[in-house]
Formats: structure tokens, sequence, C-alpha cells
């Protein structure tokens, strides 16, 4: 399944699933007809509320037994005929009619660096400060999360040299603590595109220290999705073409295959600090960004820019770089502050 957040025509957030016909299903709408039509049961609704609910997260912490409900679900009503209606509640929506949020706002979003050698050999080779070597780890700020087609708004007054990176991130499917690799992929319930956008310059300053965060963490610079694919349609995640584009032109240009530690060495590595059912774990970004080109200057991202990043067997995350003034209709207060004074 690709499992979708979306917003509906009068701004419901809903979990939903694309059809082979490019329609999203509304899991929760479906599962209550598949229960009231194919398991007969009077309490359809409540039954729904508890199996397939509308939160992305919440579903995922129904384990297997929620997905494959809404497994079952989806299946019915792409393959049913003349389905009835519930009440007024809609089964089916075009693309155009909703609108596509992140696919989940993880409890914790647990960030891999340096698990890509060849990014590890661009970073010395263009000079940087510290090695990027694996079992670099921090959290992500969810709040920072943004979905498809939401826009990356560049805070000007803060860096000068936004970048991209394209990353595979995992889904859990349910909590647990202390678990060997070989107990990983039990856990993992699907896999979704992120991109790690970066403020270097503010990056720079913070390694002095050794630690990072806030060059990573500002609002929007986390964008995921378009959607969330069920591990079941992926069962290789180590054999997906990677691929980030900036205007058409591609950047970034890997494999999954090339990552040094594998996912549920990943997923064991990290578990001592206890996973929660929907957290997100990413698994370190490729080669190609703008930081460690020829030209950083000229690849670094710029307003108006538009971001594609292409993970075969998943899909096209796509978001636009917009300034501050356009997000927000004006100069931020630090740089009208600094005009002002002149």
């Amino acid at each position: 399944m690709r499992l979708i957040t979306f917003e509906d025509p009068v701004r419901r957030s809903r979990v939903g699933a694309l059809a082979p016909d490019r329609r999203i299903v509304d899991l929760h709408s479906a599962c209550a007809l598949y229960l009231r039509d194919v398991e007969n049961e009077g309490a359809f609704y409540r039954l729904a509320d508890a199996l397939v609910p509308p939160n992305m997260r919440e579903l995922f912490a129904g384990g297997d037994t929620s997905l494959e409900a809404a497994r079952k679900a989806l299946h019915y009503v792409v393959t049913g005929n003349n389905l009835p209606r519930l009440r007024a509640e809609p089964i089916f929506y075009l693309a155009d009619e909703v609108t596509l949020k992140a696919p989940i706002v993880p409890k914790k979003f647990f960030h891999t660096a340096g698990n890509f050698r060849e990014h590890h050999e661009e970073a010395s080779k263009a000079g940087f400060s510290h090695p990027v070597m694996p079992w670099i780890v921090f959290f992500q700020n969810v709040d920072a999360i943004i979905g498809h087609e939401e826009p990356v708004i560049y805070p000007e007054h803060l860096t000068q040299e936004l970048d991209y990176e394209l990353e595979l991130a995992v889904v859990l499917k349910k909590g647990g603590k202390h678990f060997a690799p070989e107990e990983a992929t039990g856990y993992i319930g699907g896999y979704v595109i992120f991109n790690d956008i970066t403020a270097r310059d503010i990056q720079r300053r913070e390694m002095k220290s050794g630690v990072f965060s806030f060059c990573k963490g500002i609002d929007t610079f986390c964008p995921l999705g378009p959607w969330i694919v069920t591990a079941d349609e992926i069962p290789n995640p180590h054999n997906l073409a990677m691929e980030l584009r900036v205007n058409g032109e591609p950047r970034q240009n890997s494999h999954s295959s090339k990552m040094s530690v594998k996912i549920p060495e990943i997923l064991s590595h990290y578990s001592p600090m206890g996973y929660s059912a929907g957290d997100v774990v990413s698994t370190g970004t490729v080669s190609g960004v703008a930081a460690f080109s020829g030209d950083p200057k000229a690849w670094y991202l710029k307003a108006g820019d538009v971001m594609e990043c292409e993970i075969e067997k998943i899909g096209i995350l796509r978001n636009r770089v917009v300034s501050w003034e356009e997000a927000y209709g004006r100069k931020p207060a630090a740089l009208a502050t600094q005009e002002t004074s002149r």
C-alpha cells in the first residue's frame, strides 16, 4: 500500500491509500464499509475507529492488525463495483480534491548521518571540518516536517548556504527496545522519502562543538513524503535507485545498496533508546550535495528552485523553495531592523 495523509475538501485530516487509478481512498471510510458489508459488523464505525483510525501514527500503533485491516478494506473498495455509500462519507477522492500532507508526524525522528561512505569521501575532498562517519545520530525537529508540494521557506536572515540531502527513511510499525538486527525486520512498517534540508554555514559553526541540530531543524527543513510504501511492497530496501534533481538537473544520483551499515543494523543499534510505533529512522544521504560540489555557490538552493527527490518503488517528493517574504508577505524582522538602521 501507498499510505497517505490528506486533507479532504472540508479540511479534515484523513488517512488514505493510493488506488491503482491514482484516486485516493479514505481508508477509515473504506474499513467501515468493509466491516458493515463483508463482516456484517453492527458497530462498524466504532470498530473502524479502532482498526483504521484517521491518523497515521495511530494506524501504525495498531501494528499488523491495523495494516491488514487497511489492506482488506482497500482491496474491497478497489475491486468492488457499484459500492454503496456510508451516509455522506466519500470513499474515493480525485487528487485535485484533496491536499497531501506529510504522511506521518512521528513521536521521534531518529536522524542517521554518515552511512553512505561516498558522502564522507566527498566531504573529505572538499575539506569539510569533520569526518562524516557512521553512527552519527541526533533527533530531527518533528515540527519542521512538511509534505509533498509544500514550500521550503528560505530564512535569508539566517543562512546563505541552503543545501539538500536525499535520504531513504524507515517507519516503524511497533515500539520496542534492545533488539538484535535479526529481529529488526519485524519492526519495519514501511519506507518514505526524506529531504534533509541543511544550512551549511550554520552547520560549520555548530560542528566546532562536535554537534549539529539547529542547521537541520529550522521550520520547513524536513520534507517527508509523498506517501509511505508498506514494507511488503519493498522486500529489499537495499536495491533502490535514488536521485535528487534541482530544476530538473540531476544533483544526487546513487543507490541504496551503497549503505555501509544496513537498515537492520541501524534499527538495532538505536533500539536501546526505545522506539514508539510510527517513529521514523533516516538512513543517511548519498553523494552530490551542493556543499561538496565543485561550485557550491552555484549549487546552493535559491528561492524559486524546485527539488525532486525520487526513490525507486516509492515515488517522487517535490518541494519548491520560497523566500521568507513570499511565504510571510514581509521581510524577516532581523533584516528589516538592519535596513532601518543603515
